[in-house]
């Protein structure tokens, strides 16, 4: 479709200001008509004494295309700036509009995945809010968190960047981690930023929020809650392990997790997201120290409950050692029920590409299969990055989520009753 023709749909801010200002002109043409006949003697009655009615019709049409050129001032001229070429900047124009009327999403969880499957959604729509788990005690989070007391910037760094419009040397600011140096070797330039940020500003919520504007962020990013809390899993043999950087390394199976201490408070802004959105997602991330922390927060499990939008879980790609093992596609959605509730998922989004993408790295493929899933559809895709076997591909699996959303995608009946 030619570019110069996408500007002028509907709804981009600049077809109203290009009929505007040829309403202007029209009115201009009006008026000068009614001086050239005044000038000309032409013999009809007049509407005004003076013969103003030209002079105010004229004066009207110059005032309307001032206005048009404001308008399209403010819906082009930041963008002048920044692209020399005609057509770079009619597709940018065209795409962040589209982005503005995008659906409400919000996605929930934490880690690399969540990223992952942030980059790729912020080409579709600018409604993204991000709900990130808070219980990251590992890593350079763990020692911000415990020498300053700020929550650990890690996730929502990575989140900050996925979502942000700057690809560049910004972006690739934020993620460098220092490899030497007494006391900042380990630590990411991102997480000591929003740590500074954090005792600048006052407070956590405006560090993000300032973080967001220095990367051009689409969508926000918020914490499931405000306060701090730790992570705690009792595996198969009865053992507690406490804090969420220790439960991995027990190489044991997990019965399930829980937040200490339980008397927490979700996050507002959290809760009212869950109710106005469009698509729900949950995953993917750590199924047990990513995805299920954010889920326990007293609050958040009702509000997915009351929640009218399509829910999805994104399973992951492989297995995690240490936490999901030999778990299939139906053994992650069980653990997800087992500590929420049995509706959660209206679909799961699974990768079909069974080629073992982590036996090399002491992981395996995870099957879209285990066993019934009642009232769950299930959608499989090849959803592996080629560079990245073990992770999400983000236009892939953004692309299925939008599909699904907006009903494009065909669901197999009988896989939605049963996996096999």
């Amino acid at each position: 479709m030619n570019l110069f023709v996408r500007l002028l749909r509907i709804g981009l801010g600049i077809k109203r200001w290009v009929l505007t200002a040829g309403l202007g002109i029209g009115v201009c043409a009006i008026g000068l008509a009614f001086v050239a006949k005044n000038l000309l003697s032409i013999n009809t009655p007049n509407l005004l004494p003076w013969h103003l009615e030209g002079v105010i019709l004229f004066s009207a049409g110059i005032g309307l295309i001032l206005l048009a050129i404001y308008g399209l001032y403010n819906s082009l001229g930041p963008l002048l700036l920044r692209y020399t070429s005609i057509n770079e900047l009619a597709r940018t124009i065209y795409t962040r509009r589209s982005r503005e009327r995008g659906p409400r999403i919000v996605a929930i969880g934490g880690g690399t995945g969540l990223s992952i499957l942030l980059s790729g959604l912020k080409t579709y729509t600018d409604n993204i809010t991000a709900i990130v788990t808070v219980a990251d005690d590992g890593g350079s989070s763990g020692r911000l968190r415990r020498e300053l007391g700020v929550m650990p910037p890690g996730d929502f760094r990575n989140c900050l960047v996925a979502l942000s419009d700057d690809e560049g040397l910004v972006a690739e600011l934020f993620q460098y981690r220092f490899d030497q140096g007494e006391g900042l070797e380990g630590h990411s330039f991102g997480n000591l930023f929003i740590a500074a940020m954090t005792g600048v500003t006052g407070s956590f919520e405006q560090a993000l929020l300032e973080s967001s504007k220095v990367l051009a962020v689409h969508g926000r990013i918020i914490p499931v809650t405000w306060n701090h809390v730790d992570l705690t899993a009792r595996l198969s043999d009865g053992t507690h392990v406490h804090g969420e950087s220790n439960i991995a390394v027990h190489g044991r199976s997990i019965d399930e997790v829980h937040l200490e201490p339980p008397d927490i408070e979700a996050n507002p802004e959290a809760i009212k997201a869950i109710a106005e959105a469009d698509l729900i997602l949950v995953g993917p991330g750590s199924l047990y120290t990513s995805i299920i922390p954010n889920l326990l927060v007293p609050g958040v499990t009702e509000a997915l409950q009351a929640s009218s939008a399509q829910t999805i879980y994104i399973c992951n790609i492989a297995t995690e050692k240490g936490e999901t093992g030999g778990f299939t596609m139906a053994d992650h959605v069980r653990a997800l029920q087992r500590h929420t509730f049995p509706t959660i998922a209206d679909s799961v989004i699974a990768n079909g590409n069974l080629s073992e993408p982590g036996a090399q790295l002491n992981s395996q493929a995870v099957p879209p299969c285990g066993g019934k899933l009642p009232n769950v559809h299930v959608i499989t895709a090849d959803l592996i990055d080629p560079k990245h076997p073990l992770l999400h591909d983000a236009e892939q699996l953004a692309r299925v989520v939008i599909d699904v959303y907006h009903g494009r995608q065909s669901i197999d009946k009988e896989k939605a009753a049963v996996a096999r």
